[in-house]
């Protein structure tokens, strides 16, 4: 009973190997205490509402990501898409860290279904919060004054702006490129009067 059980399972599997791999055997997970890790800065996204919740701990070293450390709460393309990103980020400068997008991390994978790739999202927001948190213990001038509109799925206005910029042109594609109001949708009002400005 057990073997077929197993067997539906792997049959219905709908995810890429990569992701299969990074679920059953995640990479850099925080197993001790947050304490003991001594992460230079650490950032959170998600919502209980969402269903997926991420908190990631770096080190910085030389300007580099030394170590990252991760916890996420949800299902495995979030596991999977936090597992992979922990890889790809550890040696990389800050500056190229918070370039990564939520495009790079499903390529990562070798891909996601669609309804999933909001997950993603979380991972490289969750990422650029743990280094603007760093980059504000180091000098408190550079904090970032993103306000976040999308508290879903953490999207800020810097995050629309960018949508945009990067060729959104309507909040279809700007939700599409950021994931913001794909829960509640109790942002989508404020996201449409960004993309208006952003226009401009």
């Amino acid at each position: 009973m057990s073997s077929n059980k197993q067997a539906d399972t792997e049959d219905n599997w709908i995810y890429s190997d990569k992701v299969r791999d990074h679920f059953f055997k995640p990479r850099n997970v925080m197993e001790d205490e947050e304490e003991s890790f001594a992460a230079d800065g650490e950032g959170m996204v998600g919502s209980p509402a969402c269903g997926d919740m991420m908190k990631v701990w770096i080190k910085v070293k030389d300007d580099k990501i030394a170590a990252f450390k991760w916890r996420t709460f949800g299902c495995a393309s979030a596991i999977a898409t936090t597992s992979i990103l922990s890889e790809m980020v550890i040696g990389k400068t800050l500056d190229e860290a918070y370039k990564i997008t939520a495009e790079d991390i499903v390529k990562g994978l070798d891909g996601l279904p669609q309804n999933k790739i909001h997950c993603s999202v979380l991972g490289d927001q969750a990422l650029r919060a743990a280094i603007d948190n760093y980059k504000g213990k180091i000098n408190p001038n550079t904090m970032s004054e993103a306000k976040v509109i999308c508290t879903c799925m953490g999207v800020t206005d810097e995050d629309i702006k960018k949508a945009v910029k990067d060729g959104a042109k309507n909040y279809e594609e700007v939700q599409e490129k950021t994931q913001c109001g794909t829960v509640c949708g109790m942002c989508e009002e404020e996201v449409k009067k960004i993309i208006k400005k952003a226009e401009l």
